[in-house]
């Protein structure tokens, strides 16, 4: 090992060199970067170069043996960093930023999921850093305490900064305005790398932290008169057609609307969701309903159709911006008609953050897993099953003080898609691909838990005279499964058709109007707010919204994505390629009207941004007579027993009862009592 490496620039020569090749090869197996040219290419394998340099090159600023414990230990966190992408990257088709780094109280939920996305391979990914640590634990010769000349880390940093200037100026040859579209985090990286990724995330975020300090009330007005010109009048006969009624809202985890009516091995995936879509009498479904979300995925999902915003380009708002003044629909529901609001979700209360932003959005009541039995038989992957999870919640939900607006977040149908060998009703496809073979029989069994929660509100009384909505909150089989889709749908799968399978369910029954049966309006998670708004009776002209009513005859068919990309009935624009939507053909060029839609998303996504980054909303009064929420009023807590007033005047009828009643019918009223109180 002496004649090996006799010197401390060949150690750092053996890191830098390790990790730019690793990082080079991780590229090419693990992320699907979409590489087109020459150019792309060389920049992909120069790209980590120049962070390597300047990282390692910093361990020559101490002295001794300690030069060579930095190296391996900054040679160390940048693998770290770098798989921790590469598992990331395997389900969400993303990179980390450091808003996801910092939702450390979802890491325990997501046990399963990481677990499943590790590969067995992933061995050889850390090879380097044992043998690395190896090679500085044999050379004990060349760690001597006089400390390397500043010329040497001054050299190496400045090469490292001239090697990076160099990248950005090839990159921006390649990819005019690199850094002020950045909306797809995979041209970044493509083009500058995974680790200049990250610096350039961190200060992104610092700008960031700055936005809320330097906004004041006039950032408020262009969004203002942005929402005001947007707006589309509500449908004259179905504004208010719901006013004071319950509302019910089931959030679907992780379902593509492609599972409805499909059939797997000549069954049909989801039969009672079916019969819903297929009914023509009560349910109105929109076929082209697309999920709008981004990193911060369900989180995301609820932020959208409670606010009428986007989610951020990084990270998930529900963390980074808890502390927002939102004007969400649970408070407006409360303050124009006098809803009780609440929200039903078998896991635990910190999950994105919830306990604190629900505060935010004046949700009354937040029923988590300490509100039910999580015993082991009870619990899979994230959580509490979906049909002990709705049939625990029917007790609370009948003692609701009406109207209420009730938010159900199902669980079981999220990767990695475990499931029961005892609940698993329907065998899984044969792909070879085990959470997409999977995926198929958690959204049966999704489907089941459903129609059980159907037939207990129509005992309940809860069920004809409720609007419900249902919709799905983002996709379910990221990018990194095209075999596996190609094969289900029989297809070769590809950006533009991925796209297309974006969309989610929208459904929605609204009492006392027949349904219409499917319709084939574009549309997004946006436009659920101000849908519910105008059924319910409240104009959304006074709010500050970013979607349409659903139901209008001026409804903006433009569906935005978090990345820049939309998709119309006419246009769809991917991964930066216009295609015409009727034919699935490319646009070569893009005409007028498509330049207009395009600049319209951008705006629309800009503007949200500077809202939530802002926080505008605390600038702005919707109305005379509007209450600011105050999250001091509202208060989550597992050792606070909720006891409604119903439940307490029926206890207190039994008590009465007791006094004439036999030992037998006291003992049963006692029962009853005990199991409702459980």
């Amino acid at each position: 090992m002496r004649r090996f490496i006799s010197s401390k620039m060949q150690f750092f020569a053996i890191a830098a060199i390790l990790i730019w090749l690793k990082t080079y090869v991780i590229y090419l197996i693990e992320f699907n970067l979409g590489i087109q040219n020459l150019l792309q290419h060389f920049l992909l394998f120069i790209n980590p170069l120049s962070s390597t340099l300047i990282f390692l090159g910093i361990a020559f600023f101490a002295r001794g043996r300690r030069v060579g414990g930095y190296i391996w230990l900054i040679h160390f966190f940048m693998s770290l960093l770098l798989y921790s992408n590469v598992v990331f990257y395997r389900f969400n088709n993303d990179f980390i930023t450091l808003p996801v780094l910092t939702q450390t109280s979802n890491f325990a939920s997501l046990g399963n999921s990481i677990i499943d996305l590790i590969k067995w391979y992933d061995i050889f990914y850390m090879l380097d850093v044992v043998f690395l640590l190896f090679l500085f634990l044999t050379s004990k010769q060349i760690w001597k305490h006089e400390r390397v000349k500043m010329r040497v880390p001054a050299t190496i940093i400045t090469l490292g900064l001239l090697l990076l200037t160099f990248n950005v100026i090839l990159a921006e040859i390649d990819r005019p305005q690199l850094l002020k579209r950045t909306f797809d985090r995979n041209y970044i990286v493509k083009y500058l790398g995974a680790y200049n990724f990250t610096i350039y995330d961190a200060i992104q975020n610092l700008k960031t932290t700055t936005e809320r300090v330097l906004a004041d009330s006039d950032d408020i007005t262009e969004v203002r008169n942005y929402s005001m010109l947007k707006y589309a009048p509500p449908n004259e006969e179905l504004f208010g057609v719901a006013a004071g009624k319950n509302i019910i809202k089931i959030h679907l985890e992780s379902f593509h609307s492609f599972l409805i009516n499909f059939e797997l091995h000549g069954e049909e995936v989801t039969p009672f969701i079916n019969s819903l879509v297929n009914e023509q009498n009560e349910w109105t479904y929109f076929e082209n309903f697309f999920h709008q979300t981004e990193q911060g995925k369900t989180a995301d999902a609820e932020l959208i159709a409670d606010n009428s915003l986007y989610g951020l380009p990084q990270g998930s708002a529900f963390v980074t911006k808890g502390k927002n003044t939102y004007q969400a629909l649970p408070a407006i529901l409360k303050q124009k008609q006098g809803y009780t609001s609440a929200v039903f979700h078998g896991d635990g209360k910190l999950f994105w953050n919830r306990d604190e932003i629900y505060k935010q959005f004046g949700i009354d009541y937040f029923f988590y897993d300490a509100y039910y039995d999580m015993s082991e038989e009870q619990v899979i992957g994230y959580g509490l099953k979906d049909k002990p999870f709705f049939k625990e919640s029917m007790p609370i939900l009948e003692s609701l003080p009406q109207p209420f607006y009730a938010h159900f977040i199902t669980l079981t149908h999220h990767h990695p898609y475990l499931i029961d060998e005892e609940d698993a009703t329907i065998a899984p496809a044969e792909t070879g691909d085990g959470s997409v073979d999977r995926y198929f029989q958690t959204a049966r069994y999704l489907d089941e838990a459903l129609e059980m929660f159907f037939e207990d509100l129509k005992k309940a009384g809860l069920y004809e005279d409720s609007l419900i909505f249902i919709y799905g909150d983002h996709y379910g089989i990221s990018k990194n499964h095209y075999r596996a889709l190609s094969e289900i749908f029989g297809t070769e799968m590809d950006h533009y058709k991925y796209a297309n399978l974006q969309r989610v369910p929208f459904m929605i029954k609204i009492p006392g109007v027949e349904g219409m049966g499917t319709i084939s309006e574009y549309a997004g998670q946006v436009d659920i707010m101000p849908t519910i708004l105008h059924l319910v009776g409240i104009d959304s002209r006074d709010f500050i919204l970013f979607g349409t009513d659903l139901f209008s005859e001026k409804h903006n068919d433009v569906v935005a994505f978090r990345n820049g990309d939309f998709m119309t009935e006419k246009y769809a624009k991917v991964k930066d390629v216009y295609y015409d939507n009727r034919t699935g053909e490319v646009i070569e060029e893009p005409n007028e009207e498509l330049e207009e839609i395009n600049a319209q998303v951008m705006r629309e996504l800009n503007l949200s941004d500077n809202v939530l980054q802002g926080d505008l909303l605390r600038f702005y009064t919707p109305y005379e007579g509007w209450e600011p929420v105050d999250p001091s009023e509202y208060f989550y807590d597992d050792n606070q027993l909720y006891i409604p007033q119903s439940l307490i005047d029926k206890w207190l009828d039994y008590k009465q009862e007791d006094a004439e009643a036999d030992e037998t019918e006291r003992e049963e009223n006692v029962q009853d009592v005990n199991r409702m109180l459980k």
